[in-house]
């Protein structure tokens, strides 16, 4: 009788341990798995609040300059940091490239409210200065891309002018 006491005990003892050991091993996984899906759920949550239109543009052919107006249609703010590292492309349909930001390629400016967030419902003014892209000729087609930072992307094509 003892000995089967004994087995018994042995037997609750080996699988209380190996129901640690279980537990220890797929703990981990599950808590990566589960924050992966978090993330990944986060990043889509804010592409899916994250939406710009383009409402005006200009380009002048001979200057190779242009303003391109961006109005924010969705539902979160967008930092003026985020903002500067958005992607813009401009040039000819087919023969365009990215401009660099700053001084020398192009700036961002928030045209109404708080110049730390771009807001739902505000514009901003992207000013594109001095790029050889730009077609020359007045009514020549102009390609413009915006990507925000999220993954947000706007394309237009437009003519320039004087």
């Amino acid at each position: 009788m003892s000995s089967e006491t004994i087995t018994t005990a042995i037997f609750l003892i080996t699988a209380v341990v190996a129901a640690a050991v279980l537990v220890n091993a797929i703990f981990p996984i599950i808590y990566t798995v589960s924050d992966t899906a978090s993330s990944a759920s986060h990043a889509a949550d804010e592409r899916l609040r994250t939406d710009v239109k383009i409402i005006n543009t200009f380009a002048s052919a001979g200057g190779h300059d242009a303003r391109i107006w961006l109005k924010n249609t969705g539902t979160s703010r967008i930092s003026a940091a985020a903002l500067n590292t958005s992607d813009i492309f401009i040039g000819a349909p087919g023969d365009f490239d990215r401009v660099s930001q700053g001084t020398d390629g192009w700036e961002a400016t928030i045209l109404d409210g708080d110049v730390d967030y771009w807001l739902p419902g505000e514009t901003v003014r992207i000013d594109i200065m001095d790029n050889l892209l730009i077609p020359d000729t007045k009514g020549d087609s102009v390609y413009f891309q915006v990507v925000l930072p999220g993954g947000a992307a706007r394309t237009k094509e437009f003519t320039a002018g004087v």
